[in-house]
């Protein structure tokens, strides 16, 4: 399984319920490219931040809430993470992409074996973060593009690779 994230220089994903910033290349680039015809799972605090609250396109969208109640038009809403490791058996798990936020990437991060970080080398005000991979002896960075700017912030695009045996 895969996660794919945006960080800042702290390991920051968001503040508020929002994301820090928005760099058009890293959605539609990186995102967009990786995720569409693929599995994405994300929360619902997630799931509403998007456009109309509804699914993102030309994906399978899963959602994981606690409230039995919660549904969403178009998508798969599973209420605990039992129920969500059991229906993604159904699919490849090379097509399956964690998309936040924070408590399902810290749910789901051992069980992800690829993560794709997007590091914005800036420092946001931020009441979200996501774990340190570089301080986690588990992960080992495989990959980092050049750099690239959004307006004057750096960023780079970096895959990470679980450690063999690592679990």
């Amino acid at each position: 399984m895969n996660l794919i994230v945006a960080v800042d220089s702290n390991w920051a994903i968001g503040n508020k319920g929002k994301l820090l910033v928005s760099i058009p290349n890293d959605q539609k680039n990186n995102f967009r490219a990786r995720t569409v015809g693929n599995v994405i799972v994300l929360g619902r605090k997630t799931m509403d931040t998007f456009p109309q609250r509804r699914p993102l396109p030309n994906r399978t969208n899963m959602i994981l809430s606690h409230n039995p109640e919660y549904t969403v038009k178009d998508a798969i809403v599973l209420h605990s993470l039992e129920e969500l490791l059991e229906e993604l058996k159904n699919y490849p798990s090379e097509s399956v992409y964690v998309t936040g936020g924070d408590s399902i990437y810290r749910q789901l991060l051992p069980y992800c074996d690829t993560a794709y970080v997007t590091m914005i080398d800036h420092v946001y005000e931020a009441d979200a973060y996501f774990p340190n991979l570089d301080q986690d002896s588990a992960w080992t960075m495989t990959e980092e593009s050049d750099e690239m700017t959004y307006f004057d912030i750096p960023y780079y695009f970096r895959t990470y690779q679980r450690v063999q045996g690592s679990c």
